[in-house]
């Protein structure tokens, strides 16, 4: 029994029959049982039963369409999309890219899935990702002047990504260098990129999207950090996520498109607009090494400029992580 039939059937959160789901599905009433006792456990998904009634997801489950998301498309994200692969459990949707991109062209590719089993964030990190609850989505695409033209790329993308969420009606989210999305200050979602190929020519790029969407409270155990979803920040009712990921992909798509040629700077006054620490005390860490200074945004480049006593210094990429001065 696929995953994706048995959760379709009982989407909508209404009881339905054991019978009910066994003539749709071809097997016995006992597979049924079987089958969704073990899809319980795979995916972490609360499957409630009622005798003389069935079975149930208490409030329903919103699973990625494809339909639904080519429809909600732009006409120009449409045409620079290649391919849109939608997986229900992964071990990382941009690893899923990385390993296309070794075989092949991949540009325009789009892979999104409903779990990762091995959701990566930045330095390494663990990207906590539970079943339906969040949005995960990679999209890869070729350059052809190696690393030194996606410099800043990861900021355009914070930026593309918040007005997304300013298209779904999500209200004042910012951006903290150099890859995350905040709202009131807590995480909200992160960007992660990866290269392979010629550093200094053609070469894969993967462009990895992850927001918290509705979090549960029993997956979220394993953040360290403060964090926060798009059902809260919604007031409770979110976007749905075939909505979502195609806002992503309407401003995503032609990003990528077009970087290579117009490079960050014509991104870098709204990324500086949206600046969660612009102009407050911060403190970076590379390491065991900690510099304390004032955030005064990002250069041309898409580096941190950092007041200290020795002056603006820009900082760039690496192993660096920005939090507020206590």
């Amino acid at each position: 029994m696929p995953k994706t039939l048995s959760l379709a059937l009982l989407a909508d959160g209404e009881f339905r029959s054991g019978q009910d789901l066994a003539d749709s599905l071809g097997v016995s009433r006992t597979a049924v049982w079987k089958q969704l006792n073990k899809l319980s456990a795979e995916t972490g998904l609360k499957i409630e039963s009622a005798k003389g009634r069935g079975y149930r997801i208490p409030g329903g489950i919103d699973l990625l369409d494809a339909d639904a998301v080519n429809a909600a498309l732009s006409s120009e994200a449409a045409l620079l999309l290649s391919s849109l692969v939608l997986l229900e459990s992964v071990d990382s949707t941009n690893a899923e890219l990385m390993r296309h991109a070794a075989s092949g062209p991949v540009a325009g590719r789009v892979c999104s899935a409903e779990q990762q089993t091995a959701g990566r964030g930045r330095r390494g990190r663990e990207w906590v990702s539970p079943f339906a609850s969040n949005l995960y989505m990679s999209l890869a695409w070729e350059f052809e002047q190696g690393a030194a033209v996606l410099e800043g790329l990861s900021l355009a993308v914070g930026v593309a990504v918040v007005r997304a969420l300013e298209n779904c009606g999500l209200p004042a989210v910012q951006l903290k260098w150099p890859n995350d999305i905040l709202y009131q200050g807590a995480k909200l979602g992160g960007v992660l990129l990866e290269m392979t190929g010629d550093a200094a020519g053609t070469c894969q790029v993967v462009v990895g999207v992850g927001l918290n969407v509705s979090m549960p409270e029993a997956a979220a155990g394993a953040i360290d950090q403060d964090w926060t979803d798009i059902a809260t920040a919604s007031g409770g009712a979110p976007p749905r996520r075939n909505v979502l990921l195609a806002a992503l992909l309407n401003e995503l798509l032609p990003l990528v498109a077009g970087f290579e040629a117009a490079g960050f700077g014509p991104w870098r006054e709204a990324w500086q607009a949206l600046d969660a620490f612009a102009g407050t005390d911060v403190i970076l860490h590379a390491g065991p090494r900690q510099t304390a200074g004032v955030a005064r945004g990002v250069d041309e480049r898409g580096a941190l400029l950092l007041e200290t006593t020795l002056g603006v210094q820009p900082i760039y990429g690496g192993e660096i992580s920005l939090r507020p001065a206590p």
